[in-house]
């Protein structure tokens, strides 16, 4: 069963058109990730979603019903922002049990799907302290929490893991998805974020200014990229791109290489300036230039490489892509 169904979404400011003919389906159970950059419409596509946007154009469809003239209320979807926005005078319990009132539920099962709940997300010690008294993981687990005891058809989340640290980043983002194993529930996750996108989504969908670039699941769009533009915003370091001519004096086409690809060898055929080393204790990245063009090898260990020392690199011919002057993918 489909979950989401988006068809032909347009939408417009005024003038300004953010988003153009959108074509999306979420199945069942199934975790998709928008991803792109600042400005492509991923935020205001899940906007449109929830009903706090209407579409300009063409149809929005959740489960079996048809939801453009339907209010957020009444989607039956749950959505966690990137701000928490809990309420600083209720405590965990209460902000959890909010919406649940609001809909009349009866204590029974408020008590029932806050208890579930806070176990999933390990906040049962938490439930009679206030948002002043959370951190800052603890207040994005209590929005979800809040999300989870609606028991929605369609779980949405907008960027929520911006506002923590690195180390809270990683830790929310494995809850996120043993949560989502648990519930077996669709999920929509909106990030700028593609080493979020990678590591969550079972479908990703990469963005450009208001248009889909490319769907699949993030190693088909990793190995297989439609075109310049998903190759390099998918992978970290982001892959290289050269001028042909460097490597063979072709044509004006783009070669892309990943930067793992790449390797130190003495009869490597490009020889490159190293600009500076990274040392990552597991990794080492080397940034260097070639001809002009800066390029990055990522190298498995510890190596010893001095800054602006010369050194050659090679890499395997069948690990390269193609790109014409537009974006487009040759092979």
């Amino acid at each position: 069963m489909t979950a989401l169904s988006l068809k032909n979404v347009h939408k417009s400011f005024g003038n300004i058109h953010v988003l153009k003919d959108i074509n999306i389906d979420v199945e069942d159970g199934e975790f998709v990730v928008f991803v792109g950059p600042s400005g492509c419409g991923k935020s205001t596509l899940l906007r449109v979603i929830a009903g706090l946007e209407d579409a300009t154009s063409g149809d929005i469809q959740i489960g079996e019903d048809m939801v453009n003239v339907v209010p957020p209320s009444k989607r039956g979807i749950a959505m966690v922002f990137q701000s928490y926005a809990l309420y600083p005078h209720l405590n965990v319990r209460k902000n959890m049990s909010l919406a649940l009132k609001q809909e009349r539920q009866p204590k029974s099962t408020i008590d029932a799907r806050i208890e579930k709940a806070s176990k999933m997300l390990n906040l049962e010690a938490y439930l009679d302290r206030f948002p002043s008294e959370l951190s800052g993981g603890q207040r994005q687990r209590v929005a979800i929490g809040r999300a989870i005891v609606r028991e929605p058809k369609l779980f949405l989340f907008d960027e929520p893991l911006s506002n923590l640290d690195a180390a809270l980043r990683m830790n929310t983002r494995i809850e996120i998805a043993n949560l989502h194993k648990q519930l077996g529930a669709s999920m929509v996750y909106v990030t700028h974020d593609q080493t979020e996108a990678m590591t969550l989504a079972d479908k990703i969908v990469v963005l450009r200014d208001g248009r889909v670039e490319q769907i699949g699941s993030p190693m088909e769009l990793y190995n297989n990229p439609a075109n310049k533009f998903v190759a390099g915003f998918l992978g970290s370091p982001s892959m290289n791109f050269l001028p042909e001519s460097v490597l063979d004096g072709a044509n004006n086409n783009t070669i892309g290489i990943r930067p793992e690809d790449l390797f130190i060898s003495k009869d490597g055929p490009l020889l490159v300036r190293v600009s500076h080393v990274e040392h990552l204790g597991g990794d080492t990245n080397i940034i260097a230039h070639v001809e002009g063009h800066q390029i990055t090898a990522r190298l498995f260990g510890q190596h010893k490489v001095d800054q602006d020392s010369e050194l050659r690199l090679a890499f395997k011919p069948d690990r390269t892509y193609a790109f014409a002057q537009d974006g487009t993918r040759l092979r």
